[in-house]
Order: C-alpha cells, then structure tokens, then sequence
C-alpha cells in the first residue's frame, strides 16, 4: 500500500546520500530518524516556537547540509548584503509597531511555518560578530543565500536555540509584514539567572527580499552588542 511505497521511497532516498550523512535507527520498519526528522533538532525548534508538524525540518550549518535538503547552491560563497535605509524594517515597540502587532504576526507566521511542507533553517554567526543566528523558512529560494551570508560557526550539539532567531515565511498572506524584536530574557545558567539580550526578525511576504531580512538580522545584532557591552561597562563600575 501507500505506507510501503512510502517506506521504499525513504530507502532510496537514503541510499542516495552521500556516506558523510550519518543514518539513525536504520531498520525495516520507518526508520525513527532520517534526513529533515532529527528530534533534537525538532526539539529545539518547538523552543523556537515552530513545530514542525510535516515531519520535514532541515538543519543547515554547511553547504553539504543544503545538498541533503535538496536545495540549490547559493550565488555565491560568501555572500555579501548589500542594505540601504529603503530596506527600513520597523522595530517592535516603535510608534509604527506596537508590541501587540508584532507579537499576533509573529504567532501567526509561527503557526504557517509550522504547517509548511518542507523547513529549511541556515544557522551561523552574524558577520563580523560571534552572535549566533538561525533562520528558519519554508523558502527553498532564500535559504541557501542566507546560509552564505552568514559565517559558518561551529556546529553544537545537540542544538540551542541562538540569540537571533528569524522567522521568514513565503506565501500568499492577507498582509505583508517585516519586523524585529529586541527583548531581554533570563536564563538559568546554572549559577543562578543571566540577564542575556535576544533578537527575533519576522518577515512575511509573496516573495521575502533577502535584503530586508538581513536588515532585520544587522539591527538585532547591534542591539544585542548595545546591550552587552552596557552590561560589560556596568559590571566594570560595580567591582
């Protein structure tokens, strides 16, 4: 029936991978992990606020990781963004988006990516700065351009979520939304609560321009290190 051919068709498609991609619980029955379906990583994106309810989520830290979720190679390697004030994306809590309206969009472009066929999530660092990025979309078209313009760090295991967190959503929505977040979260660190400054990017669009999200990215990015070296400067005062 529908389940063997089903069966078969990840079979082959995991014959066909290249024998750097480690396979999990390979067995005749479905195979509990396989490309796009690796639980910690779901795990980590349900932290994200994303669940991936299609069973189709792709991590991608390197160019082979794109071969693996069938995507195309980027333009070039690295790739450089050029932005301008025309790529002006408006902060959460500025006159022109209150909190309230980012965060219903923000849930909502959550929800469409949650029900996307396929997830594609580039991550690495900002460039120029050690803040860690992760992106996650349904887009095949941007991923791999926003996997090389970001810098390639090292891949942690079992993946955290990043100070940047971008949702970009392609589709036909009722209203076309661009956004960014600054908020400062506590985490348990094990010593006690740490003060840490996190940023989220919300782009959704028929055709989301690389352009503006990587605006958004820079603008977190510098409010992030804004934040830190307050912190730095505070502590320094206190000794």
């Amino acid at each position: 029936g529908d389940d063997k051919n089903i069966l078969m068709n990840v079979h082959i498609e995991a014959a066909s991978l290249p024998s750097s991609v480690g396979r999990v619980g390979t067995s005749t029955q479905f195979p509990d992990e396989y490309p796009g379906q690796i639980y910690a990583f779901n795990w980590c994106l349900n932290g994200d606020g994303v669940t991936p309810t299609k069973k189709s989520a792709f991590r991608i830290v390197k160019p082979l990781d794109l071969q693996v979720a069938g995507l195309k190679k980027p333009k070039s390697n690295p790739l450089v963004v050029t932005t301008s004030s025309q790529n002006s994306i408006p902060e959460a809590g500025s006159e022109s988006l209150p909190f309230e309206s980012f965060d219903s969009t923000s849930l909502r472009v959550k929800e469409y990516l949650s029900l996307s066929d396929h997830l594609y999530c580039p991550e690495g660092d900002v460039p120029k700065t050690r803040i860690g990025c992760r992106v996650i979309s349904n887009s095949a078209a941007l991923a791999p351009d926003l996997l090389a313009y970001l810098e390639r760090a090292p891949r942690k295991e079992p993946p955290v979520s990043l100070p940047v967190t971008v949702y970009v959503y392609e589709g036909d929505v009722d209203n076309e939304f661009s956004g960014y977040a600054i908020e400062v979260v506590e985490l348990d660190e094990g010593d006690g609560d740490i003060e840490r400054t996190v940023g989220s990017v919300v782009v959704s669009a028929k055709n989301p321009d690389i352009a503006t999200v990587v605006r958004g990215i820079e603008l977190c990015a510098e409010g992030i290190k804004a934040d830190e070296d307050e912190r730095a400067a505070g502590g320094e005062e206190s000794e």
